[in-house]
């Protein structure tokens, strides 16, 4: 069928090779996008064709990404010992660069009889543009050291590079090259030097840049909006946006995945009312249906607290992505609570066959954590080895806590040992996950391990680690670790920490010690305190430092039946009848309820299953 084809495609440019000349015949297949035919008619004629010809097809296979076609190209070229030359050869430095073979873009670079600033600004740029951003510096380097001078396209380029490596100090040198060649005006130049500015966390530099320029287009504008947004400048980006408005310039999605940005940096009400206002000049002029532009006004209204609205524009939303499906999954794993509205758009992005990624699966274990649903859980943990063989940190974390919650302590320590990279958060998981089992001796050990292998406890940590000796009896090892807190990690105790430790003391029966340490501590006692050393006093018996305790606590919390009641029951322990009574009444009296205890379970009935992966 090939050689049909090629008969019949040979038959047809049999009169076009002799008149018209062969070059107009190609240029007229490459202007229709003829790849085919027009490689077809110059490797049939191949004494005819020269530079220009071969440029206009491997251009046109650049166009059409056709790599293999481009290959067979240079193939082509080097068998018919078609002779080199700096024009062809830039060509094809840009074709390899654009099919992202780097390592033949190199060897043909290294090659050229004559190279030019063209030819060095293609292999610099194919670098900058592949991610191989220090390669691309070492390019700039060696066409100084030839004396090659650069122009627009290589200033861009190289920008670029020190842009993405952060590299400030060479960027600088950069541009003082930049102020003097002739390049200075040059609008690219000058808004790649405001991105690098901008980037490099240099804000009052990229302004002065800027602020100089003769010309801006809507580029530049985004570039500084952008910079200010992302560097949490959110008044600043506002006051340029209103300029830019101001100047004639109209906004597109760019600048307002930016300005939508800079509107949740000042707080959930002030950003609401800022959003609403961005969403209202979204509406106005036309952007409303780009799906882009949807996707981050869903974003903005999650993290500005109103996930009614953003669930509105969610559903209203014509091509559903994942990301504004994270986005609202992500907002309601933190508000804990509409699980099964989150695990019918997870479903709804599973029927729809869209790609699952790590961020959307940890939100979704960590609402099955706070929830309590273990065998939606497991469910999630098997999508998760199927669409990620080896977890990333975070996931392994999000499941050791999901676990743990459901009272599956030992699939949590399973989770723990198998994972590949550890961090302080999966350490203090596991301290916080056995405290909490009663196998405070089990934390102990993980905080002498997590020591042992380098890492170093954070406050967070201690407080686990404290809470777990509290409540399993170990107050040696839970006085021990207060003071290795204190001495070797310089870590300033919070109220939290004392109160953790005031509970220790309590719980072991030192209850004289308990309150020489709230004497003691350069601390305000909270209502928990004292409410753990009331428990503790009704448990063995303390009268005196009881009354004391519920004294403090009422003066807290006065409203709160729990303090009357735990004292009624120490009066009434100790054979107080009178006391008792007269706690009861004041509860009576004052018409104080206490909340009545509940448990959360969760039956299979109910449960919602996963649908089949496609």
């Amino acid at each position: 069928m090939m050689n049909r084809m090629y008969r019949n495609v040979v038959n047809w440019i049999s009169p076009i090779s002799q008149s018209p000349p062969l070059r107009s015949a190609i240029e007229t297949l490459c202007n229709g996008r003829k790849l085919t035919e027009a490689l077809l008619l110059a490797f049939h004629n191949p004494i005819e064709a020269d530079y220009t010809i071969y440029s206009k097809i491997i251009q046109l296979c650049i166009d059409l990404k056709a790599h293999k076609q481009g290959r067979l190209v240079h193939s082509h070229l080097i068998t018919t010992g078609f002779p080199s030359n700096v024009h062809l050869g830039t060509k094809l430095i840009i074709f390899y660069t654009m099919s992202y073979d780097m390592a033949s873009a190199c060897n043909l670079f290294d090659k050229l009889p004559k190279r030019n600033v063209v030819s060095w600004t293609a292999l610099l740029s194919g670098y900058s543009r592949n991610g191989y951003s220090q390669e691309a510096l070492n390019v700039f380097v060696a066409m100084r050291r030839e004396g090659v001078r650069a122009n627009q396209f290589t200033y861009g380029s190289v920008l670029r590079a020190c842009t993405s490596i952060s590299c400030l100090n060479l960027g600088k040198q950069i541009q003082g090259c930049i102020q003097k060649s002739r390049f200075l005006d040059n609008l690219c130049v000058q808004s790649a030097l405001v991105d690098f500015h901008s980037k490099c966390g240099e804000m009052e530099n990229s302004f002065c840049v800027f602020e100089s320029m003769a010309e801006r287009d809507l580029v530049s504008w985004n570039v500084m909006i952008s910079g200010y947004a992302f560097r949490g400048f959110s008044i600043d980006a506002f006051l340029l946006f209103r300029w830019m408005l101001r100047q004639g310039i109209l906004p597109d999605c760019f600048t307002f995945g930016s300005i939508l940005k800079a509107s949740i940096g000042g707080g959930k009400c002030s950003g609401l009312a800022k959003v609403s206002m961005i969403h209202g000049c979204i509406i106005r002029l036309g952007y409303g249906l780009y799906s882009i532009i949807s996707g981050a006004l869903v974003d903005a209204y999650v993290k500005c607290g109103n996930l009614a609205h953003a669930n509105y524009l969610y559903k209203k939303l014509q091509n559903k992505d994942r990301i504004s499906c994270t986005a609202l999954i992500t907002g309601y794993a933190r508000e804990g609570k509409n699980s099964s509205e989150c695990l019918e758009l997870f479903c709804e992005l599973r029927r729809m066959h869209k790609e699952i990624d790590s961020i959307l699966l940890c939100s979704m274990i960590n609402i099955c954590a706070n929830t309590a649903s273990l065998s939606l859980g497991r469910q999630l943990h098997a999508i998760a080895i199927k669409y990620q063989s080896t977890h990333d940190v975070a996931m392994g974390n999000a499941l050791v806590d999901m676990y743990a919650k459901t009272g599956e302590i030992d699939d949590a320590n399973n989770v723990f040992h198998h994972m590949t990279e550890k961090n302080i958060i999966s350490w203090t998981s596991m301290i916080s996950a056995n405290g909490a089992h009663g196998r405070g001796v089990d934390a102990v050990s993980y905080f002498k391990k997590m020591e042992c292998e380098g890492f170093e406890p954070n406050d967070i940590t201690f407080l686990s680690l404290l809470f777990a000796c509290s409540h399993n009896g170990l107050t040696a090892e839970g006085w021990e670790c207060f003071r290795k807190m204190v001495r070797k990690y310089k870590i300033i105790p919070r109220d939290e920490h004392y109160s953790c430790l005031v509970d220790l003391f309590a719980r072991s029966g030192f209850l004289n010690e308990s309150y020489d340490l709230i004497c003691r501590m350069n601390i305000k006692p909270s209502a928990s305190l004292w409410g753990s050393v009331l428990g503790a006093c009704r448990v063995y018996g303390n009268m005196y430092l009881g009354e004391v305790a519920a004294r403090h606590l009422c003066n807290f919390e006065p409203m709160n039946a729990v303090s009357y009641v735990v004292l009624a029951s120490m009066y009434s322990a100790a054979g107080l009848w009178d006391n008792a009574r007269d706690a009861r009444d004041v509860v009576q009296t004052r018409r104080l309820t206490k909340d009545p205890g509940y448990s959360l379970f969760q039956s299979e009935n109910d449960l919602l299953a996963l649908p089949p992966t496609g």
